[in-house]
């Protein structure tokens, strides 16, 4: 048989059995997110009612409307309060805006959970948006979606990798529910919290986004959020879009870097932690004061920007209060997201600026600023501009802020040593690594980097002939393994005793030759040994070769040669000729 055919059942991607089992329990997490996120919205609004109109109502009403005058400065302050309590005597899980706390749980708590965080984030949420904190709903219900799907997945006799898709699964079928995006939401699942591209994560997150989009029309609304037509852009308008990427970049860094400076103030007060809402509140209570359209969510505001419909002056106001009183209010570790301060901050930004802006109509900037920003702050480009087309429909718009997006996302690679997200992770003693890339130990098969030619114990022979030039050899009766026998085998055995009789009937732990290196690594750590013999297969045991965790170096040393070894392969003619002639 032919090498390269030999070994053809390998597969393209992992085979998972339980793949439909993880997708139909996905499919519930969708549906219970969705059903989540209508609840959080409703709580906003009744909050925002009850704190600016003193009226039972889970009508919209936007918070810059209300008649307190100025008592209006201390409705944020209470909502802090209250927030401060729930946070010391409920889980202070509750603190921050949900992603880097739905990362955290992915990569360091095995994708657990506590049922407080499913009842109490959505409720401090609601209180700290109602009573006018600049926030988003989309980190909190990522937040708690991901603590339903966690909390169900706990239920099942799961493994930590399958419990981290059904709580992506529950997170960003939340987010699908509050804004219309679910290829976004995949996409942000894909490049923020999964870690990974595998179907035994995709399929489940796709199916939980999928039943969030079918079931948010009959539950929230249908349609786009802020549906949008721009005309199309010239090709200069190219060189617009590279000013604007480096100017949402930074933007974001502005952006990160204030909120952490602001953090690490907090951090120097000389009161608990439980007061530093109540102190954030009073900010967000002056600034929406002097701007009572900073208060709350601003999706209301937010389309305005995009359609123009604000002038320079009110825009700059707006930006400035927004900015101050977000950085103040999340510094102070309130409840509440990133993405609609981000999106309001990013639009302003592109309303002022777009009218300057060569190549292109002015309409379109304040979305290409928005996803940009977006792209950049959070280091998900992709994701970004799906989610801008889908909050949208503008198609118009896809290829500037693909453009735009790209650079500023660039930027804050270069410029910035962590995201928004992963800062807060990194303060608290994790570094997170986001760069993917296929391992090469998945590439590669044991077949490609066994040795072949393996010496070998007879199992008829006595012991006492028995010469042992490794730490451990094969074992063989009539080519098919029996066991694997090492110096401590040997010790203070009779000279007389056959090999085989050192082993029992147990199936001794090989290699397979088609499957990976990575799953061969994995049992040399499992098994606590240094190598193991390859057989052709399990049921007659044929021995074909024998593997060493030196081996595994092998494909390693194939990714340096990919990674840091440069050469030029191919040289421009004129050129090297150019070169012999001033030699």
């Amino acid at each position: 048989m032919n090498k390269h055919t030999q070994y053809d059942g390998r597969r393209d991607f992992d085979g998972q059995a339980r793949l439909l089992l993880i997708a139909s329990i996905a499919a519930v997490v969708g549906a219970l997110s969705t059903v989540t996120a209508d609840l959080l919205l409703h709580a906003i609004r009744f909050f925002t009612n009850l704190f600016f109109f003193q009226k039972f109502s889970t009508t919209f009403t936007s918070p810059a409307t209300h008649t307190l005058g100025t008592w209006v400065i201390a409705v944020p302050v209470i909502g802090g309060l209250i927030i401060g309590l729930i946070a010391r005597y409920g889980t202070e899980a509750i603190r921050g805006h949900g992603i880097p706390e739905a990362i955290e749980a992915i990569l360091f708590k095995k994708s657990t959970m506590s049922p407080k965080v499913a009842v109490l984030k959505p409720l401090a949420s609601g209180i700290a948006i109602g009573s006018g904190g600049p926030f988003g709903a989309e980190g909190p219900i990522i937040m708690t979606g991901g603590a339903v799907g966690s909390l169900i997945a706990q239920h099942f006799h799961l493994s930590a990798a399958e419990r981290k898709a059904l709580l992506v699964a529950g997170a960003v079928a939340g987010m699908t529910a509050v804004f219309g995006t679910p290829i976004a939401a995949v996409l942000l699942a894909v490049e923020l919290l999964l870690f990974e591209l595998r179907p035994r994560s995709l399929a489940p997150v796709a199916v939980a986004c999928a039943v969030a989009g079918f079931l948010r029309p009959p539950l929230i609304e249908s349609g786009p959020l802020f549906p949008l037509h721009t005309a199309e852009l010239p090709p200069s308008a190219l060189i617009s879009c590279l000013i604007a990427g480096v100017l949402c970049g930074a933007l974001a860094w502005l952006l990160s870097t204030s909120l952490y400076r602001v953090e690490d103030a907090f951090h120097k007060l000389p009161v608990h932690w439980m007061w530093w809402p109540a102190i954030g509140g009073l900010a967000v209570g002056i600034g929406g004061y002097l701007q009572p359209r900073a208060l709350g969510v601003g999706y209301d505001v937010i389309a305005d920007l995009l359609n123009n419909h604000m002038a320079a002056a009110a825009i700059v106001s707006l930006l400035i209060v927004k900015a101050v009183i977000w950085l103040l209010a999340l510094g102070s570790g309130t409840s509440g997201g990133v993405l609609a301060p981000l999106l309001m901050l990013g639009a302003g930004l592109g309303a002022l600026l777009g009218p300057y802006l060569p190549g292109g109509e002015p309409a379109v900037w304040p979305l290409v600023f928005m996803a940009a920003t977006l792209g950049g702050m959070m280091r998900a480009p992709v994701m970004a501009v799906v989610f801008a087309f889908e909050l949208t429909h503008d198609v118009n718009a896809l290829l500037p802020v693909l453009a735009t997006a790209t650079v500023a996302y660039a930027f804050t690679v270069i410029t910035m040593h962590r995201s928004i997200l992963t800062e807060k992770i990194a303060r608290r003693g994790h570094h997170i690594y986001r760069e993917y890339g296929i391992d090469p130990m998945e590439r590669h098969s044991v077949a490609e980097v066994m040795t072949s030619e393996v010496q070998t114990i007879d199992a008829d022979a006595l012991i006492a002939d028995v010469v042992l030039k490794h730490h451990a050899h094969p074992v063989v009766r009539d080519g098919a393994l029996v066991g694997m026998l090492d110096r401590a085998g040997l010790a203070s055995k009779p000279g007389a005793v056959r090999v085989r009789e050192l082993f029992g009937v147990n199936v001794p732990i090989v290699a397979l030759a088609d499957e990976t290196c990575r799953a061969l690594a994995t049992r040399l750590a499992v098994h606590k040994v240094g190598r193991l013999p390859v057989v052709a297969d399990m049921q007659s045991r044929k021995l074909v070769g024998i593997v060493s965790h030196r081996d595994l170096m092998k494909p390693a040393l194939g990714l340096h040669a990919e990674e840091l070894e440069r050469q030029t392969v191919r040289r421009v003619r004129f050129l090297r000729k150019a070169r012999a002639n001033i030699g």
